[in-house]
């Protein structure tokens, strides 16, 4: 069998000049196909678990490997990083170009394309997802929800083979998140999720890892599934809290 993608082999991590431990001889991978949704307190260390996995944080202790191979050095972080992308929590930690098609195609013209071949990828991206049309918006003039799909685009863009999303539906209008959910649901790629959105998950993923106590397992008791309600007037704006009459 061929190796994950992407795995952290035994990994212990805590901050410089703390003494509490973040994770602790923790073992999880990502194959190319595999759907994995992270849950667990705030402060639990899923984002740390993350930034792990793309090299952005160095581990203590354990290993970090790309294809079967240990990630030694910055050459291999590069490959590590041109097959694996990640989304962040906050879309505007992801975009710094003034327009929308600058900040999508600034990938694929560091993969080495020219620039009419990375605009042609960066445009058919944005259609793919439904977005034509933002090409030439300013960036940071976007709604919420179009800079958080704009930021998956910039990592589309470049064609990988798996992605990491932390808290994606943060912010996000009913609309906007099922376009995401639709999204997600049609690539053919591997992506490993952190949501406290339950029915995002269970729309989204097929696997569900705990990260809780310095620890991320794999959970067999937890089951992924959509709650539906029904009542009269749903359409009409309504919250969820009784109140006596």
């Amino acid at each position: 069998m061929a190796p994950p993608l992407i795995q952290l082999q035994d990994i212990s991590f805590q901050y410089p000049g703390s003494e509490q431990m973040i994770l602790d001889r923790v073992n999880i991978s990502l194959d190319c196909r595999q759907r994995i949704g992270l849950v667990g307190p705030n402060g639990s260390g899923k984002t740390t678990l993350m930034y792990l996995l793309m090299g952005l944080y160095r581990a203590g202790r354990g290993r970090l490997l790309f294809k079967g191979e240990e990630v030694s050095n910055e050459r291999e972080l590069r490959k590590l990083r041109r097959s694996v992308g990640m989304v962040f929590q906050d879309a505007d930690d992801q975009l710094f170009s003034p327009t929308v098609i600058e900040d999508v195609s600034f990938g694929p013209l560091n993969l080495g394309l020219d620039r009419k071949e990375a605009l042609a990828v960066s445009r058919k991206t944005l259609a793919d997802m439904g977005l034509t049309g933002l090409e030439e918006r300013v960036t940071h003039q976007l709604s919420g929800g179009e800079k958080k799909l704009v930021s998956l685009a910039t990592i589309l863009s470049m064609q990988p083979e798996a992605m990491l999303l932390d808290e994606p539906t943060n912010n996000l209008d009913p609309a906007t998140r099922l376009k995401l959910i639709d999204i997600l649901n049609q690539m053919e790629i591997g992506y490993m999720i952190i949501s406290h959105d339950w029915d995002f998950l269970a729309a989204t993923c097929r696997d569900l890892y705990v990260v809780d106590h310095c620890t991320a397992k794999k959970s067999h008791t937890d089951s992924l599934h959509v709650h539906h309600h029904a009542h009269p007037c749903g359409e009409a704006p309504h919250d969820h809290e009784g109140k006596e009459q």
